[in-house]
C-alpha cells in the first residue's frame, strides 16, 4: 500500500514541477503581445461595433471541461461598453489557431478621456474541451496590437 501511494505522489510532484506540455497547467502559457499593422480594410462584418485600441492583457485558464479566455482591453476614451469576444472564422484564420476579435461598442456622446485604469474593460468567453480539439493557439486582436497563447 505505501509503494503505489508514492510511486503516484512522486509522479504527481513532478509533473507539476515541469515545464512540459505533459502538465495541465502549462497547457497555455502567458500570452505574447504583437503589433498589428492598421490598414484601411473593407469587411463585410455584421457586428457594426469597432475593435477595442488596445489589448492589455490575456489569459487562458483551464477548468473542468475546458477554459476560459480572459482579456483586458483599453479604450481610447472611457464610456465604453458591451465588450465582448467575439470568434472570428474564414479563410484569415490559420489551421490550429482561433482567433477573437475584442468588440466593444462606442459611448453615445463625448466623454473624458480619464486614466489608463479607468478605461480597462475585461472580458471573457467559456471554450469547451471540444471547442479547443485541434487548437494550439489563441488571439485576441484589438485595433492596435494582438496577444497570442500558445500551449
Amino acid at each position: 500500500m505505501r509503494s503505489p501511494f508514492l510511486v503516484i505522489l512522486s509522479a504527481t510532484l513532478f509533473l507539476t514541477a515541469c515545464e512540459s506540455r505533459l502538465n495541465p497547467v502549462n497547457w497555455f502559457g502567458r500570452s505574447t503581445e504583437e503589433r498589428v499593422a492598421t490598414a484601411p480594410t473593407v469587411s463585410l462584418e455584421t457586428d457594426p461595433r469597432p475593435l477595442v485600441d488596445e489589448v492589455t492583457a490575456m489569459a487562458v485558464e483551464r477548468i473542468p471541461g475546458g477554459a476560459i479566455v480572459r482579456a483586458v482591453g483599453r479604450p481610447a476614451r472611457q464610456g465604453y461598453w458591451a465588450a465582448e469576444l467575439v470568434p472570428v472564422t474564414g479563410d484569415e484564420v490559420k489551421k490550429g489557431t482561433r482567433v477573437f476579435d475584442f468588440r466593444i461598442a462606442p459611448p453615445d456622446g463625448s466623454t473624458r478621456t480619464g486614466t489608463p485604469q479607468s478605461r480597462e474593460l475585461s472580458v471573457a468567453t467559456f471554450l469547451s474541451d471540444q471547442a479547443l480539439a485541434g487548437h494550439r493557439t489563441i488571439i485576441v486582436r484589438g485595433a492596435r496590437n494582438q496577444r497570442r497563447a500558445r500551449r
